[in-house]
């Protein structure tokens, strides 16, 4: 009996199989060539915004660049603090920003970096994904005694002349953020970082040895619209398309070749889409949003300290991958990648060296902050940096500087910040300043949410000890 039981069974899972397989058939034979054919489309350009992310971000400030005259091997500055008008992607609004931009077609370009004497340089040069190539200044390769960096392009073979620091970038495109730090706020030491920051060079390295030398061409940027924030719709396509036209492709994303293909990007064809695929595109991208949005709320778990809501907006993944170009064979998280590049722009070589950041969308009781309501940050006495602290609010959506807002951020280094007796710092968000705290308010809008981000700038050993700890932000009822 037991075995014409087990016989049956068999007999009836044989017939299951047979029915889910009639049934699978049937429902692929229900699809039609275009169904499959526009659901393939979509599929494959929500993993295109993923995947592409870090590419189109650089694309995109490059694009502003040229929008405010500029062009390659030329250096964008701000000759200011930061106002709203750059709609970059969280940038610091409390240093003087030097952005220069390379391509490495015609050769090896040169960044000199000047010794750090009048002033000094926190930066690093990425290539074109945003991987670190190093990092330069008192926390870089020059260790503050300046030096010339030589970008190769990629599959050079060339000889390195004497006394550069060679540098080979996968990506004939790319940037250095460099920022020339303040030693205050007040408008003779913003002079002063702008005259230091000026004596980098930057130029192609055939040009070193013309007669006449080398020429380094500044475009100020300052009070220009200089916007680079992530188009989620078919314009997010066309700089991914620029990107891929303009750069080889990498081993480690040769996978991709045939998905964008389904997309309409392919390497020297035009990108044309027409109607009825534009309107995929713009589903996609905006599904893709969706996607990462979800992700970005999920990157603040676990927090930097137990208990409070301050994290790094980066999985671990991405961080120990981006310096080294993601050398773990078993590890590739373009998932994180994509939502660390759709908040921020920039990576460090090794990071936590010249800055730290930290970053919350919540207060203490696990509320979004929101900009209709009054915030308090209590910043601890002795924050421990060796060059500033500051706290900046940005648009909750966009991750930008919150637009038409008077500043936006407060610093160790704002001129008139208001210390408590114990050398602790009262900061204030709301649409509106607290009596007699203006000096350390951050203005917010009512119109939407908002995030903070605190940057340690000369990180010292009790951040990472958990010996100093950064409160929650309290809303003030």
């Amino acid at each position: 009996m037991g075995e014409l039981r087990n016989q049956a069974c068999v007999l009836v899972a044989m017939a299951l199989c047979l029915v889910m397989t009639d049934i699978v058939m049937t429902q692929a034979q229900d699809y039609s060539a275009e169904e499959l054919a526009r659901r393939t489309l979509k599929r494959r350009a929500v993993e295109a915004v993923i995947w592409g992310m870090p590419a189109v971000n650089f694309d995109l400030m490059y694009q502003a660049f040229m929008g405010v005259k500029g062009g390659p091997n030329q250096i964008a500055y701000w000759s200011r603090p930061l106002d709203w008008k750059n709609q970059t992607l969280t940038p610091n609004p409390d240093t003087i920003y030097f952005m220069p931009f390379y391509n490495t077609k015609d050769g090896p370009v040169v960044l000199e970096i000047p010794p750090s004497d009048e002033g000094s340089i926190t930066g690093s040069i990425d290539d074109g994904w945003q991987n670190a190539l190093e990092d330069v200044g008192p926390a870089g390769v020059d260790k503050g005694k300046g030096g010339k960096y030589l970008i190769l392009p990629p599959e050079h073979k060339g000889k390195v002349p004497d006394g550069y620091i060679p540098l080979r970038s996968d990506t004939y495109q790319g940037y250095a953020l460099l920022r020339s730090n303040l030693k205050s706020g007040s408008e003779a030491d913003i002079a002063k970082a702008v005259a230091y920051g000026k004596r980098v060079k930057f130029y192609p390295l055939a040009d070193g040895v013309k007669k006449g030398g080398h020429q380094t061409r500044f475009i100020d940027a300052f009070g220009r619209i200089f916007d680079a924030t992530i188009p989620y719709d078919v314009r997010f396509f066309e700089s991914l398309n620029r990107f891929v036209q303009a750069e080889p492709w990498l081993i480690r994303d040769k996978a991709m070749i045939d998905m964008l293909k389904s997309v309409g990007i392919e390497k020297g064809k035009p990108f044309h889409p027409d109607t009825a695929t534009r309107v995929i595109l713009e589903a996609s991208a905006k599904e893709a949003r969706a996607l990462i949005d979800l992700q970005y709320e999920k990157a603040f778990v676990p927090p930097f300290n137990e208990g409070n809501h301050w994290a790094l907006p980066a999985s671990p993944e991405v961080l120990e991958g981006m310096p080294n170009f993601f050398a773990n064979r078993n590890s590739y998280p373009i998932d994180g990648r994509a939502v660390t590049y759709a908040t921020a722009f920039f990576s460090p070589k090794h990071h936590g060296a010249g800055q730290f950041y930290l970053m919350t969308i919540k207060d203490k009781s696990g509320r979004r902050l929101d900009g209709a309501n009054a915030y308090r940050l209590t910043v601890p006495p002795d924050v421990p940096v060796t060059l500033y602290w500051s706290a900046t609010a940005y648009d909750g959506a966009m991750h930008t500087l919150i637009r038409n807002t008077r500043w936006y951020s407060r610093s160790s280094i704002t001129p008139g910040l208001q210390k408590n007796v114990d050398g602790s710092v009262d900061l204030f968000f709301g649409s509106t300043p607290p009596d007699g705290k203006e000096s350390n308010w951050v203005p917010t809008s009512v119109d939407g949410s908002f995030e903070v981000l605190f940057r340690f700038y000369g990180p010292e050993k009790p951040l990472f000890q958990k010996a100093w700890v950064l409160p929650d932000i309290e809303r003030m009822e």
